[in-house]
């Protein structure tokens, strides 16, 4: 995985989508996402450009504010993140919005109701993981 430092002292790694020319392992996914995992020295600060229509959103776990999620607006600006007097570690994530419905019920995410009856029918049955499986093959 790709780490890019920063000026600023930030250590960037690369999940997926580019940072600084450098790119990450997961490639061709249409809804160009971004997944960089973010570590800020104590008083550092980090910036990104984000395309206009991606919704991006941070997810901070080490820090001041660990434990935080924070939903950025879709302003074409990008984003700028400064950390306190402690240093601070984020997942920045962004992508295309899907624009589609979601069906959500305990671990399953699907896109209707009638689909997530399926999927606990099958997973009941023990075919939800396998039928997806033999369908990729």
């Amino acid at each position: 995985m790709p780490v890019v430092k920063t000026d600023d002292g930030a250590e960037v790694r690369i999940i997926c989508g580019e940072y600084q020319g450098q790119k990450g392992p997961a490639r061709d996914i249409a809804i160009e996402p971004s997944y960089l995992d973010v570590s800020i020295p104590a008083g550092g600060t980090f910036r990104h450009a984000i395309a206009g229509e991606h919704t991006a959103f941070a997810y901070v776990f080490e820090g001041e504010k660990a434990g935080t999620l924070i939903l950025f607006s879709k302003d074409g600006q990008g984003v700028e993140i400064e950390a306190g007097q402690k240093p601070m570690r984020f997942l920045l994530v962004s992508g295309k919005p899907l624009r589609e419905p979601v069906a959500w019920s305990g671990p399953i995410v699907m896109n209707t109701h009638d689909e997530l009856a399926l999927a606990f029918r099958e997973l009941r049955a023990g075919t939800f993981v396998k039928h997806g499986l033999k369908a990729m093959l």
